[in-house]
């Protein structure tokens, strides 16, 4: 397997490096001047001309690429000028943020999606079934924006449930002691029960919203699987032997049906942690989506390039975890 393992890694490489240079001639014809955007435009043109040269604009584009990857093969994902700190240390700060409503979400979508589908599947053409296949075309169908505008008003406008929906935490309550950077497990390892309280109440809606597109794909997906699992063989024998349905259905059925979801929820894993621009723009969550949001409308390139780059190459790796799992969900998956 280690052998496999570094395959696969090396097989990563010319992807990732083609999304590398694709993604920076992108950025390049993004509208605006950077140097402008530096600068400010009440700035002098020769004072725009002198930050243009210092950082590199001038010079032709492959200069400039043959610099950024030399930059990349340093470790240094660049400076982003409009924070005044490096991308990396920027990246650092709010990746927990974006990874606690990533987790949050998955969480979500897997504790409704998994039973739901396993119900709708054992019980075909049920009224479960028909609310499973109701609430999956609505999942897919409603944008998360028009979705999140709505809970917000109902929920905080109307209800007044929960609190304004700005960052991660209420701003009269202290952030838990930084262990992790996630506010959650922060909150519960410091035994912060005030601070759990806040964490939740802030997380619960956007973290709804950004769950309902994979809450609706995976159990369409796991309906599917099961009902197919549910018509072989094996099945029927292990009814024949008198096993309650309930095990038969958990023991034989969810297990064989999880081998083809795993790729679905891999590629959602991923999905969530690359795309919630929209939630956290909404929402004011403090995550790498609305730090590349910044990123875009201040015309920085460093940090757009880097984001793109780290999720090319978590996906990779999320890809890889899930065939891993392949092989211990199906012993005759063999790695070469």
């Amino acid at each position: 397997m280690p052998r496999y393992v570094l395959k696969r890694i090396a097989m990563m490489i010319p992807s990732v490096a083609g999304i590398i240079i694709i993604t920076f001639i992108l950025t390049r014809v993004l509208p605006g001047d950077p140097a402008l955007m530096i600068t400010g435009e009440q700035a002098l043109p020769e004072f725009v001309d002198k930050v243009r040269e210092e950082y590199g604009f001038n010079e032709p584009l492959f200069i400039q690429l043959w610099d950024y990857m030399k930059q990349l093969f340093r470790g240094d994902l660049g400076f982003a000028w409009h924070t005044g700190h490096s991308v990396a240390s920027d990246f650092a700060s709010r990746f927990p943020a974006t990874l606690e409503l990533t987790l949050a979400s998955m969480a979500i979508a897997l504790i409704v999606a998994v039973p739901l589908g396993i119900v709708a599947a054992s019980k075909q053409n049920s009224i479960v079934d028909h609310i499973s296949r109701v609430l999956s075309i609505i999942g897919t169908s409603v944008p998360i924006f028009w979705l999140g505008l709505l809970l917000i008003t109902l929920f905080y406008s109307k209800l007044g449930w929960l609190p304004a929906p700005i960052g991660r935490i209420s701003g009269n309550i202290n952030p838990p002691t930084h262990i992790t950077g996630l506010y959650i497990a922060d909150s519960l390892l410091s035994g912060d029960l005030v601070a759990l309280k806040s964490s939740l109440h802030h997380l619960l809606l956007p973290a709804i919203c950004l769950s309902m597109s994979t809450m609706a794909i995976v159990t369409k997906m796991i309906r599917a699987s099961m009902l197919e699992v549910i018509r072989q063989d094996f099945m029927r024998t292990a009814k024949a032997k008198g096993l309650s349905e309930r095990a038969v259905i958990y023991k034989h059925g969810l297990i064989n049906s999880l081998i083809p979801t795993l790729t679905v929820i891999g590629l959602q894993f991923g999905a969530l942690l690359g795309g919630a621009v929209i939630i956290e723009t909404i929402f004011v969550w403090p995550g790498i989506g609305s730090y590349v949001t910044e990123s875009i409308l201040s015309a920085d390139y460093a940090p757009i390039q880097a984001m793109t780059l780290i999720s090319a190459v978590l996906y990779g790796l999320i890809n890889l975890v899930v065939e891993l799992l392949y092989g211990v969900l199906d012993p005759r998956v063999r790695y070469e």
